[in-house]
């Protein structure tokens, strides 16, 4: 089981770069880069609040739950 993060569907949709993202929410470039990837182990809830705050978004809508088959598909179609 896992949970996917959907940061560069949000970003996409607001027409908004990593980079900027990165910038307003005060956070580096690599670590921002490690959760947009779902590599990340764990997520402060100061950071999800500023994501969010910034995006506009709810937390369900940064994160989803998914069954491994639909996690690997999840990354393989991006």
């Amino acid at each position: 089981m896992a949970i996917v993060v959907k940061l560069d569907d949000l970003l996409h949709q607001r027409r908004m770069t990593l980079t900027e993202l990165a910038e307003r929410i005060d956070i580096t470039l690599p670590n921002l880069s490690i959760l947009k990837t779902g590599k990340a182990r764990a997520i402060r809830f100061s950071t999800l609040e500023a994501i969010c705050a910034v995006l506009g978004c709810q937390p369900g809508d940064l994160l989803e739950f998914h069954s491994d088959s639909r996690a690997a598909e999840h990354l393989r179609t991006g």
